[in-house]
């Protein structure tokens, strides 16, 4: 139960998520969610990610026993899509660190995040959680860690086996209309270019 004090930044941190998700609907139903990062939501991104860092300031990470499950897994989607501010992701994620030690968040929001910051920073994730077109035009899970140990550590936080994930993600994002890039090479290049502006890779 979120507390009483708390009350109207859990109100905010779920606002910053169903605005995130209003853009994300209806770019997908003008079919531009899936042709690079949208320049409107990488501007909606930036502004959350600005919001909830400064409420982070204010009253530490939103856990679950200050703001309620439904904002702190907001908070948490927010964090995921801040992909152009490396420094509020790295700083979220050492957060995550302490809070999931002491089980007050989910750890699976810990796995996905730590993964994400991973992969944009050229390492290999540890629970196979993100997912990209490799270069036969198929939909894959990033470069991970050994299989067998990415696959344990999925069971111990109760994900599903990578072969599983992988086909729901497949499924998932057919059902939406998501295509490999026409040109795969530019779209790469495009991507490091991106990493490198942002400061994922120097």
């Amino acid at each position: 139960m979120a507390v009483k004090e708390y009350s109207q930044y859990r109100t905010l941190i779920i606002s910053l998520m169903k605005d995130d998700l209003a853009m994300r609907d209806r770019l997908l139903s003008q079919g531009e969610l899936h042709e690079g990062y949208h320049p409107e939501m990488e501007a909606l991104h930036l502004k959350h990610a600005a919001e909830l860092d400064k409420m982070i300031d204010e009253i530490g990470y939103p856990t679950i026993n200050k703001v309620g499950r439904e904002a702190s897994d907001a908070a948490w989607l927010v964090i995921q899509h801040s992909i152009s501010s490396p420094g509020f992701m790295r700083k979220c994620l050492r957060l995550l660190e302490q809070e999931v030690s002491q089980k007050k968040v989910d750890p699976k929001h810990l796995a996905y995040l730590s993964d994400r910051i991973a992969v944009f920073e050229g390492r290999p994730q540890k629970y196979g959680t993100q997912y990209d077109w490799d270069d036969t035009g198929v939909l894959s899970p990033n470069h991970m860690d050994d299989i067998e140990q990415v696959n344990q550590r999925r069971a111990d936080i109760g994900l599903g086996t990578i072969a599983e994930n992988t086909q729901l993600i497949r499924d998932r994002t057919e059902r939406e209309g998501g295509r490999p890039p026409s040109d795969l090479a530019k779209r790469n290049l495009a991507y490091e270019e991106w990493r490198r502006k942002v400061g994922w890779i120097s």
